[in-house]
Protein backbone atom coordinates (compact mmCIF):
# COMPACT_ATOMS: atom_id res chain seq x y z
CA UNK A 1 0.00 0.00 0.00
CA UNK A 2 1.62 3.67 -0.81
CA UNK A 3 1.37 6.03 1.99
CA UNK A 4 0.83 9.20 1.42
CA UNK A 5 3.72 11.79 2.18
CA UNK A 6 3.15 14.38 5.34
CA UNK A 7 4.66 16.87 7.22
CA UNK A 8 4.76 16.34 11.29
CA UNK A 9 6.88 19.35 12.17
CA UNK A 10 3.58 21.20 12.50
CA UNK A 11 2.40 19.12 14.96
CA UNK A 12 5.94 18.77 16.91
CA UNK A 13 6.43 22.16 17.05
CA UNK A 14 3.81 23.00 19.11
CA UNK A 15 5.11 23.29 23.09
CA UNK A 16 2.94 25.38 24.86
CA UNK A 17 0.84 23.67 27.69
CA UNK A 18 -2.10 24.62 30.21
CA UNK A 19 -4.75 22.64 32.47
CA UNK A 20 -6.59 20.23 30.81
CA UNK A 21 -10.34 19.87 31.42
CA UNK A 22 -11.97 16.57 30.44
CA UNK A 23 -8.31 14.61 30.63
CA UNK A 24 -10.31 12.20 33.28
CA UNK A 25 -12.10 10.82 30.00
CA UNK A 26 -9.19 10.32 28.26
CA UNK A 27 -6.85 7.33 28.95
CA UNK A 28 -3.75 5.61 27.06
CA UNK A 29 -2.03 2.41 27.76
CA UNK A 30 2.22 1.57 27.22
CA UNK A 31 2.64 2.01 23.30
CA UNK A 32 5.20 -0.01 22.68
CA UNK A 33 4.59 -4.24 22.79
CA UNK A 34 7.01 -4.89 25.81
CA UNK A 35 7.99 -5.12 29.23
CA UNK A 36 8.95 -2.20 30.98
CA UNK A 37 12.33 -2.67 33.18
CA UNK A 38 13.21 -5.99 31.23
CA UNK A 39 13.13 -5.34 27.47
CA UNK A 40 12.20 -1.62 27.17
CA UNK A 41 12.67 1.41 29.53
CA UNK A 42 11.01 5.06 29.40
CA UNK A 43 14.43 7.04 28.48
CA UNK A 44 13.08 10.59 28.53
CA UNK A 45 9.88 12.45 29.69
CA UNK A 46 8.34 15.71 28.47
CA UNK A 47 10.34 18.82 29.71
CA UNK A 48 8.60 20.74 32.34
CA UNK A 49 11.03 23.43 32.66
CA UNK A 50 10.29 25.96 29.76
CA UNK A 51 13.55 27.73 30.47
CA UNK A 52 16.20 27.19 27.48
CA UNK A 53 19.10 25.01 28.44
CA UNK A 54 17.77 23.18 31.14
CA UNK A 55 15.37 19.99 31.54
CA UNK A 56 13.30 18.52 34.23
CA UNK A 57 10.64 15.68 34.12
CA UNK A 58 6.96 15.73 35.69
CA UNK A 59 8.68 14.69 38.79
CA UNK A 60 11.33 17.27 39.56
CA UNK A 61 13.85 14.48 37.92
CA UNK A 62 16.22 15.12 35.31
CA UNK A 63 15.12 12.61 33.07
CA UNK A 64 14.28 14.49 30.08
CA UNK A 65 16.00 16.36 27.15
CA UNK A 66 16.26 20.79 26.88
CA UNK A 67 12.67 21.17 24.93
CA UNK A 68 11.27 17.37 24.36
CA UNK A 69 7.48 17.35 23.85
CA UNK A 70 7.24 13.31 24.17
CA UNK A 71 7.95 10.46 26.46
CA UNK A 72 10.51 7.76 24.68
CA UNK A 73 9.61 4.38 25.04
CA UNK A 74 13.31 2.64 24.29
CA UNK A 75 14.78 -0.84 23.52
CA UNK A 76 18.14 -2.14 24.97
CA UNK A 77 19.66 -3.48 21.96
CA UNK A 78 19.49 -2.63 18.37
CA UNK A 79 18.79 -6.52 17.12
CA UNK A 80 14.98 -5.75 18.43
CA UNK A 81 15.08 -3.29 15.49
CA UNK A 82 15.58 -6.32 13.24
CA UNK A 83 13.42 -9.04 15.07
CA UNK A 84 10.16 -6.26 15.49
CA UNK A 85 8.64 -4.77 18.32
CA UNK A 86 5.33 -3.43 17.60
CA UNK A 87 4.36 -0.03 17.86
CA UNK A 88 1.26 0.36 19.65
CA UNK A 89 -1.49 2.81 19.27
CA UNK A 90 -2.18 4.28 23.12
CA UNK A 91 -6.02 5.27 22.35
CA UNK A 92 -8.93 4.21 20.58
CA UNK A 93 -9.13 7.11 17.06
CA UNK A 94 -9.01 7.49 13.55
CA UNK A 95 -5.86 7.60 11.79
CA UNK A 96 -4.88 10.98 10.43
CA UNK A 97 -1.79 11.53 8.60
CA UNK A 98 1.19 8.29 8.35
CA UNK A 99 4.85 8.89 6.54
CA UNK A 100 6.73 5.59 5.55
CA UNK A 101 9.70 6.99 3.16
CA UNK A 102 12.26 7.88 5.52
CA UNK A 103 15.64 5.01 5.64
CA UNK A 104 16.23 3.34 9.16
CA UNK A 105 19.77 5.25 9.72
CA UNK A 106 21.30 6.04 13.38
CA UNK A 107 23.82 8.39 11.52
CA UNK A 108 20.30 10.40 10.67
CA UNK A 109 21.90 11.15 7.47
CA UNK A 110 19.00 13.81 5.71
CA UNK A 111 17.30 14.43 8.87
CA UNK A 112 15.77 17.99 8.98
CA UNK A 113 13.68 19.41 11.18
CA UNK A 114 11.05 19.08 9.04
CA UNK A 115 11.06 15.20 9.26
CA UNK A 116 12.55 14.57 12.27
CA UNK A 117 10.11 12.35 13.49
CA UNK A 118 10.83 9.78 10.91
CA UNK A 119 8.75 6.92 9.25
CA UNK A 120 5.25 8.25 11.71
CA UNK A 121 1.37 8.20 12.21
CA UNK A 122 -0.84 10.70 13.81
CA UNK A 123 -4.18 10.01 15.34
CA UNK A 124 -7.23 12.17 16.16
CA UNK A 125 -9.13 10.73 19.45
CA UNK A 126 -12.45 12.16 20.54
CA UNK A 127 -12.65 15.37 22.70
CA UNK A 128 -9.46 17.25 20.94
CA UNK A 129 -7.03 14.56 21.89
CA UNK A 130 -4.22 13.44 19.41
CA UNK A 131 -1.12 11.10 19.85
CA UNK A 132 1.62 11.04 17.54
CA UNK A 133 4.10 7.87 17.24
CA UNK A 134 8.12 8.51 15.76
CA UNK A 135 10.80 6.61 14.39
CA UNK A 136 9.19 3.86 13.20
CA UNK A 137 11.00 1.59 11.12
CA UNK A 138 11.09 1.87 6.56
CA UNK A 139 8.18 -0.10 5.29
CA UNK A 140 6.82 -1.69 8.74
CA UNK A 141 3.58 1.11 8.69
CA UNK A 142 0.44 -1.05 8.56
CA UNK A 143 -2.36 1.71 9.39
CA UNK A 144 -3.74 4.18 6.75
CA UNK A 145 -5.34 7.74 7.09
CA UNK A 146 -8.86 6.68 8.07
CA UNK A 147 -8.39 3.98 10.03
CA UNK A 148 -9.92 3.36 12.83
CA UNK A 149 -7.47 1.90 15.46
CA UNK A 150 -8.17 0.38 19.19
CA UNK A 151 -6.16 0.68 22.19
CA UNK A 152 -3.32 -1.87 21.94
CA UNK A 153 -3.57 -2.31 18.26
CA UNK A 154 -0.31 -2.04 16.23
CA UNK A 155 0.56 0.78 14.05
CA UNK A 156 4.14 -0.58 12.84
CA UNK A 157 7.45 -0.82 14.17
CA UNK A 158 9.99 0.43 16.28
CA UNK A 159 12.98 1.93 13.89
CA UNK A 160 15.93 3.67 13.26
CA UNK A 161 14.14 6.43 10.98
CA UNK A 162 14.44 10.01 11.44
CA UNK A 163 16.22 12.11 14.62
CA UNK A 164 17.16 9.28 16.68
CA UNK A 165 20.68 6.62 16.90
CA UNK A 166 18.81 4.29 19.30
CA UNK A 167 15.65 2.14 18.94
CA UNK A 168 12.38 3.58 20.35
CA UNK A 169 8.95 4.98 19.68
CA UNK A 170 8.72 9.29 20.68
CA UNK A 171 4.98 9.63 21.71
CA UNK A 172 3.56 13.40 21.69
CA UNK A 173 0.21 13.44 23.35
CA UNK A 174 -1.51 17.20 22.15
CA UNK A 175 -4.98 18.11 23.27
CA UNK A 176 -6.32 20.59 20.74
CA UNK A 177 -2.95 21.59 19.47
CA UNK A 178 -1.14 21.77 22.45
CA UNK A 179 1.53 19.46 23.61
CA UNK A 180 0.10 17.61 27.21
CA UNK A 181 2.47 15.46 29.26
CA UNK A 182 0.50 12.38 30.20
CA UNK A 183 2.63 12.17 33.26
CA UNK A 184 1.23 15.48 34.68
CA UNK A 185 -1.74 16.15 32.15
CA UNK A 186 -3.08 19.45 34.29
CA UNK A 187 -0.27 20.93 34.77
CA UNK A 188 -0.98 22.85 37.68
CA UNK A 189 1.00 22.86 41.47
CA UNK A 190 4.25 21.80 41.96
CA UNK A 191 6.14 19.02 40.19
CA UNK A 192 6.57 15.94 41.74
CA UNK A 193 3.00 16.22 43.23
CA UNK A 194 1.27 13.66 43.55
CA UNK A 195 -1.41 13.79 40.15
CA UNK A 196 -3.69 11.51 38.08
CA UNK A 197 -1.79 10.83 34.93
CA UNK A 198 -3.34 9.88 31.56
CA UNK A 199 -2.00 6.15 31.73
CA UNK A 200 -4.82 3.72 32.30
CA UNK A 201 -1.87 1.23 34.39
CA UNK A 202 0.75 4.48 35.27
CA UNK A 203 4.36 3.00 34.60
CA UNK A 204 6.78 3.10 37.36
CA UNK A 205 8.95 6.22 37.78
CA UNK A 206 12.48 6.82 39.09
CA UNK A 207 13.98 9.72 39.76
CA UNK A 208 17.55 7.90 38.99
CA UNK A 209 18.69 8.52 35.43
CA UNK A 210 21.86 8.13 32.73
CA UNK A 211 22.68 11.84 32.16
CA UNK A 212 25.18 10.79 29.40
CA UNK A 213 27.13 8.01 28.10
CA UNK A 214 29.85 8.48 25.48
CA UNK A 215 33.27 7.75 24.50
CA UNK A 216 37.22 9.22 25.64
CA UNK A 217 40.55 7.72 25.12
CA UNK A 218 40.88 8.23 29.02
CA UNK A 219 39.21 7.90 32.25
CA UNK A 220 37.78 11.44 31.92
CA UNK A 221 36.56 13.67 35.12
CA UNK A 222 33.24 14.78 35.89
CA UNK A 223 33.63 17.84 34.75
CA UNK A 224 34.63 17.22 31.78
CA UNK A 225 32.11 14.74 31.04
CA UNK A 226 29.41 17.18 32.63
CA UNK A 227 30.92 20.13 29.89
CA UNK A 228 30.85 17.52 27.13
CA UNK A 229 35.17 18.10 26.76
CA UNK A 230 35.25 14.70 27.34
CA UNK A 231 33.38 13.00 24.13
CA UNK A 232 34.99 11.48 21.00
CA UNK A 233 33.37 10.75 18.05
CA UNK A 234 36.73 9.57 16.65
CA UNK A 235 39.83 7.40 17.29
CA UNK A 236 42.29 6.20 15.74
CA UNK A 237 43.20 2.53 16.00
CA UNK A 238 46.36 3.17 18.66
CA UNK A 239 44.16 4.82 21.24
CA UNK A 240 42.47 3.43 24.32
CA UNK A 241 38.69 2.96 23.86
CA UNK A 242 37.05 3.95 26.88
CA UNK A 243 32.97 4.26 27.88
CA UNK A 244 31.94 6.42 30.34
CA UNK A 245 28.52 6.82 32.10
CA UNK A 246 27.22 9.48 34.52
CA UNK A 247 24.27 8.75 36.82
CA UNK A 248 21.92 10.81 38.70
CA UNK A 249 20.33 10.51 41.90
CA UNK A 250 21.54 6.88 42.10
CA UNK A 251 21.20 4.27 45.12
CA UNK A 252 23.55 2.65 46.73
CA UNK A 253 23.70 -0.86 45.26
CA UNK A 254 22.85 0.14 41.69
CA UNK A 255 25.07 -1.65 38.94
CA UNK A 256 26.23 0.08 35.78
CA UNK A 257 27.30 -2.42 32.76
CA UNK A 258 29.58 -0.67 30.16
CA UNK A 259 30.19 -2.71 27.23
CA UNK A 260 31.16 -2.16 23.85
CA UNK A 261 30.97 -3.41 20.92
CA UNK A 262 32.94 -3.17 17.48
CA UNK A 263 32.43 -3.79 13.79
CA UNK A 264 30.58 -6.84 13.41
CA UNK A 265 29.44 -7.19 17.01
CA UNK A 266 32.93 -7.99 17.76
CA UNK A 267 32.92 -7.80 21.68
CA UNK A 268 35.85 -5.25 23.24
CA UNK A 269 34.13 -5.40 26.56
CA UNK A 270 31.97 -5.70 29.44
CA UNK A 271 32.09 -4.41 32.85
CA UNK A 272 29.56 -4.20 35.95
CA UNK A 273 30.37 -1.63 38.48
CA UNK A 274 28.27 -1.61 41.64
CA UNK A 275 28.15 2.42 43.05
CA UNK A 276 28.65 2.20 46.74
CA UNK A 277 28.39 5.82 47.03
CA UNK A 278 25.77 7.72 48.41
CA UNK A 279 25.77 10.82 45.86
CA UNK A 280 23.82 12.55 43.62
CA UNK A 281 25.75 12.54 40.70
CA UNK A 282 28.46 9.69 39.62
CA UNK A 283 30.43 9.06 37.13
CA UNK A 284 32.41 5.43 36.31
CA UNK A 285 34.56 4.76 32.75
CA UNK A 286 35.92 1.32 31.48
CA UNK A 287 38.09 0.53 28.82
CA UNK A 288 40.95 -1.35 26.83
CA UNK A 289 44.25 -0.23 25.39
CA UNK A 290 44.62 -1.18 21.61
CA UNK A 291 47.29 -4.27 20.98
CA UNK A 292 50.38 -3.68 18.78
CA UNK A 293 48.03 -4.42 15.76
CA UNK A 294 45.36 -1.28 16.59
CA UNK A 295 42.04 -1.53 16.88
CA UNK A 296 39.44 -2.49 13.25
CA UNK A 297 38.50 0.39 11.48
CA UNK A 298 35.31 1.26 11.60
CA UNK A 299 32.20 1.85 14.26
CA UNK A 300 32.05 1.08 17.91
CA UNK A 301 28.64 1.11 19.97
CA UNK A 302 28.62 1.48 23.41
CA UNK A 303 25.75 0.04 25.90
CA UNK A 304 25.68 1.52 29.67
CA UNK A 305 22.79 0.13 31.43
CA UNK A 306 21.98 0.72 35.14
CA UNK A 307 19.88 -1.59 36.86
CA UNK A 308 18.67 -1.93 40.03
CA UNK A 309 17.64 -5.24 42.13
CA UNK A 310 17.52 -6.67 38.16
CA UNK A 311 15.26 -4.50 36.76
CA UNK A 312 16.47 -1.68 34.00
CA UNK A 313 15.79 1.27 35.17
CA UNK A 314 18.04 3.58 32.32
CA UNK A 315 20.15 3.31 29.25
CA UNK A 316 22.33 5.08 27.24
CA UNK A 317 23.72 3.66 23.68
CA UNK A 318 26.92 5.58 22.75
CA UNK A 319 29.10 5.72 19.07
CA UNK A 320 32.51 6.48 18.07
CA UNK A 321 34.27 5.75 14.90
CA UNK A 322 37.80 4.24 14.16
CA UNK A 323 39.64 5.46 11.81
CA UNK A 324 43.18 5.81 10.61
Amino acid sequence: MTRPRAAFATAMALISSAPIAGAEEFRLVVPLDCTLGETCFIEDYVDNDPAEGRQRDFSCGINSRDAHKGTDFALLDYDAVKTGVSVLAAAPGIIKRTRDEMPDDRMMRGVTAQNACGNAVLIDHEGGWQTLYCHLRLGSVSVAPGDLVQSGDPLGLVGLSGQTNHPHVHITVMRDGKVVDPFRPHATGTCGDPVQTLWTEPPAYTRTGLVTAGFSNSVPTLKSVADGTARRATLTPDQPIVLYGHAGYPQPGDVLTLSADGPAGTKVFREEITLDADQVSQMRAYGRKASKAGWPTGEYIGRARLTRDGMVIAHRFAHVTVED
